[in-house]
Formats: C-alpha cells, structure tokens, sequence
C-alpha cells in the first residue's frame, strides 16, 4: 500500500511483491520477517494464504505489549528520565514545579500538579509515586491495528481451503529454463553447434550431477525426452540418498559432506553452466 495507507485487515503486516509476497511484524523491537514466492507455492494465491496463515501465527503468539508496559517506555523527547513526569521551569529555567500525566483513554487524561513552593525537593518524589499509581488504572494491549484483535479471536478474514505444499527448489521452474522441465536445459556453446539438451541436479554439499544429450546423435525431439527422464532419474536418486529433506537423517548427511565438494555422473557437455 501506498505510505501513510494501512493495509486493508486481510493484508495486514503483508505487502505484495513482483516475485510473491512479503510478511514484516514488530514485536517489543524484534523484526519477524519470511518471504512467500509465487514460484515456491505454485500461484499468487496459494503464496498470500501461506503468507496470511504465517502472518496470524505471529499475530496469536507474540501479541502486542501491554499499554501500561509501552507507557513506560522513554520517549526520545522525554527530558525528566521518567516518562510521564514532567518539570515546569520559571522564565529563568528554574524548577518550579513536577506534573504527572497519563493518557488512559480518549476522554480520560489523568495530569497532577506538585509545586517546589510549599513541597519542596518532596514534590518531584510525589510526582513519581503519582505516576505509578496513574499506570495502575490503564489497562488492555497496545492496539497496533483493528484487525490484530479479529486475528487473535481467530475471525480472519482468508479462505481456510487447501495448502499447496511448498515446492523445493528442484520444483521450481526458473525463468532462464527453456524446456518448461525444472533442471533441463538446452545449451549451445556457440552459433555453429547443433546444441544438446542438459540434465543438471544439485546435491548436498553444493555439488551436481548432470548428463547432456547431443541433438546430433539423437534428434531435437528425443535428446530433449531423454534429458527429462535423466533429470527424474537424478532427483529420485537424490532422494534415495537423502531421504526427506527436512528428516534427521538428512540434516546429519548434509552436516558431513566436506565443504565445497563436487560430485558428477554421465557426461557434462563442454560449456555447460550448472545453473539450475
């Protein structure tokens, strides 16, 4: 939204971007902070109900502080080290007086009035206890937005249909690819070389694996269904060897292999680049 608009409810703490959706939410100074790409979920919407669905998350589990709680905090023009006490000065910067405010509603302004005259070095020490006895009577969380207190009664606003699963990056089809087939490429090292379709898969340890198909020998059409059924064959093995990325035992597999390690299969053609 454009600065100085809230977000409508269902996009609060949720700003839309070219690649997906963004989701940013201040909690007692604390950044909470995830992307949601298009590419990843499949579509724009599956994108902003995962973005919503972790946005409410957020909203139920770290609520907003307490008013009492955000009204102690000093503000940068606060001048006395104490918020909500204040000193009034005589024309000549001399104290003659503390004063103890606090806003507790729209109508409702609490203010008390200590003068040096009569009480002394006493009068600042009777704004203070003032004070707190005010925080006493504000009560409720700091409202940051009207639909903060809809998302914690869990009355949001969003579908609750299916999740499309996210998508690992083996799944996501890049913009440079010219096959419409994550992880196939068709690659030319220059104007006068027929080409070949390539096979490429990531693996641990930021390694690869890959298996190029000449146009030459086998013709546009099979070079490129060979190529396909290689780059499935590679992610099947990667699986096997893996097992489920977020498992134990893959975590445990990926701490081991030795850092910058490269691992090839087949025939890498000459001016392949592993970039997929």
């Amino acid at each position: 939204m454009p600065k100085g608009i809230p977000n409508p409810a269902a996009m609060y703490g949720i700003y839309s971007r070219s690649w997906g959706f963004e989701v940013s939410l201040v909690r007692n100074g604390i950044r909470h902070h995830k992307l949601f790409g298009k590419a990843s979920y499949g579509s724009a919407e599956q994108a902003l109900l995962h973005a919503q669905d972790w946005r409410d998350f957020i909203v139920r589990s770290v609520p907003p502080v307490e008013r009492r709680v955000r009204a102690q905090k000093p503000r940068a023009n606060n001048t006395t080290g104490i918020p909500g006490v204040f000193h009034q000065l005589a024309p000549g910067g001399k104290v003659r007086g503390w004063m103890a405010k606090t806003y507790i509603a729209q109508d409702e302004i609490l203010r008390a009035d200590f003068p040096v005259d009569g009480l002394g070095e006493a009068a600042h020490a009777l704004a203070v206890q003032e004070r707190a006895q005010q925080l006493k009577r504000m009560k409720g969380l700091a409202r940051l937005h009207p639909a903060e207190e809809a998302i914690r009664m869990g009355l949001s606003a969003h579908p609750h249909g299916p999740r499309a699963p996210k998508r690992s990056k083996s799944e996501i089809t890049r913009r440079n690819n010219t096959s419409g087939v994550s992880g196939v490429h068709f690659k030319t090292p220059n104007p006068a070389h027929p080409g070949y379709w390539l096979a490429i898969t990531y693996t641990a340890g930021k390694g690869s694996v890959s298996k190029a198909f000449s146009v030459k020998e086998h013709g546009p059409d099979v070079a490129k269904r060979l190529a396909i059924a290689e780059r499935a064959n590679q992610l099947a093995e990667k699986m096997r060897g893996l097992g489920s990325p977020d498992s134990p035992a893959s975590a445990l597999q990926q701490q081991q292999q030795p850092p910058h390690s490269k691992k090839s299969r087949g025939r890498t053609a000459p001016g392949a680049k592993q970039d997929t």
